[in-house]
């Protein structure tokens, strides 16, 4: 099969199209997702595709997602099928890289969660002391777990911008006292609870990503993606130490190599060689199997 670049379901309405996802409608209650094989750094989605990306981040986030019902609800549909609204040429098309979803409002806010000091939260704890405005004990090390997890929510930016990180305040002014501490304390439980359970198959979840959305009755949902290799930071546990970056099963392998080429990170982005989209899904492949397997 090649690489899913941008879907073509032509029995639906396309609404939107993000970095990396595809939305359509399917009636006035439902909407289909497709994971494309896109990838996006530092805001930007890259011309190239990474073959069966899309497949693994889907059988991620529904895993995540059933995983983490004790917790909340999911977006997941469990009343309509694939084969129900689509032809055999689309079911083949999209291969496993779809999932049908409730359709619910989302929550403008993107539900950070640090559990170790790494990447731009350690570049700012380097020259305040703090995470986002969260003031961390001193002599703190690179890569270091913290004491207790902190929420760093940011904004949910448009494709081509850059998300911002904003303070709990923010978010309060934003959806509401009661349900930005909700969110909070959702986005905590089911960090603590991926983070055990990734940790005792060999992945250490440095961070991670969460969006939510509400139903009619105000009830939120985990929605759009979980805790997969484009929204969270899997380090290898068997090589983790402090004062270094870790071995990772993520795009921040991506990152690192764009990092070498002079790239301003603006559009348009540059082509990754073969060996990087190899590496990169092997990555992947790595960081499912690990959690996945047997379960």
């Amino acid at each position: 099969m090649q690489p899913l670049y941008e879907s073509n379901i032509t029995s639906l309405t396309l609404i939107n199209k993000g970095k990396v996802r595809d939305l359509y409608e399917v009636d006035d209650k439902h909407l289909l997702i497709v994971t494309t094989d896109r990838i996006s750094a530092f805001d930007v989605v890259l011309p190239t595709a990474i073959n069966g990306k899309g497949k693994i981040l889907t059988e991620m986030a529904a895993f995540w997602m059933n995983k983490a019902v004790s917790i909340l609800p999911n977006q997941l549909a469990d009343k309509i099928k694939l084969a129900d609204i689509l032809t055999t040429k689309e079911l083949q098309q999209i291969d496993g890289r779809a999932m049908l979803v409730k359709k619910l409002k989302p929550l403008p806010v993107e539900a950070i969660v640090r559990g170790y000091l790494v990447g731009s939260g350690w570049q700012e704890y380097q020259q305040t002391g703090s995470v986002c405005g969260i003031k961390l004990p001193n002599d703190l090390q690179l890569a270091q777990q913290l004491p207790e997890p902190v929420f760093t929510p940011s904004t949910k930016a448009d494709v081509g911008e850059h998300d911002e990180n904003i303070s709990l305040n923010t978010v309060a002014k934003l959806i509401g006292k009661e349900k930005a501490e909700k969110v909070q304390e959702l986005s905590i439980k089911i960090y603590k609870m991926a983070a055990e359970f990734a940790l005792d198959r060999g992945i250490i979840i440095a961070d991670t990503k969460f969006e939510f959305g509400e139903d009619e009755n105000g009830t939120i949902h985990l929605i759009d993606e979980a805790l997969t290799p484009d929204s969270s930071r899997f380090w290898r546990a068997s090589t983790y130490k402090t004062g270094s970056n870790p071995e990772s099963f993520d795009k921040q392998y991506i990152r690192d190599y764009l990092e070498t080429l002079d790239w301003d990170k603006q559009i348009p982005a540059p082509e990754l060689p073969q060996n990087i989209i190899d590496a990169t899904i092997e990555k992947y492949q790595e960081a499912q199997a690990r959690l996945m397997e047997n379960n």
